[in-house]
């Protein structure tokens, strides 16, 4: 069994790992990570569904000289819907990607965690067997 003082040596210092990850970003990733956090929120939705809501209102109930994009086909609509689409889906699967980075670095610093833990309780257990062996022999000795 290890001393205490092998063990202190095998003990690596803890890292944070969100500051970690966060400083492996480069700026194209932080970019993406800040859109994709504003994007997966229900106020993005809210403005989503308003803008359509008010899009589709307004040019098939607005004054005629004014629509822009004519009921029933909303032809601008599902263009700009579609190219908001194209810009943001690869958002997505970059931040995605970058999660699932962060939950491996995660995984990791968690198992080196386990691993540290358990060679300190075997450490600790062996220790507290010797206290017991030692306490049960000086009884013994003063039984006679």
């Amino acid at each position: 069994m290890p001393s205490f003082e092998e063990l202190k040596k095998l003990r690596k210092p803890i890292e944070n790992i969100n500051v970690k990850h966060k400083e492996s970003l480069t700026r194209l990733e932080r970019f993406a990570v800040l859109i994709t956090d504003h994007i997966g929120t229900a106020g993005f939705f809210v403005i989503i569904s308003i803008w359509t809501v008010v899009w589709i209102f307004w040019n098939t109930f607005g004054p005629r000289e004014a629509r822009f994009d004519p009921f029933p086909a909303f032809v601008l609509w599902i263009f700009v819907s579609n190219i908001i689409q194209i810009f943001l889906l690869p958002l997505i699967m970059v931040s995605q990607n970058l999660q699932n980075r962060y939950d491996e670095l995660r995984n990791k610093a968690e198992f080196e965690l386990n691993l540290k833990s358990e060679r300190e309780i075997d450490h600790i257990l062996f220790h507290l067997e010797e206290q017991r062996k030692t306490i049960s022999e000086i009884l013994e000795k003063h039984k006679k």
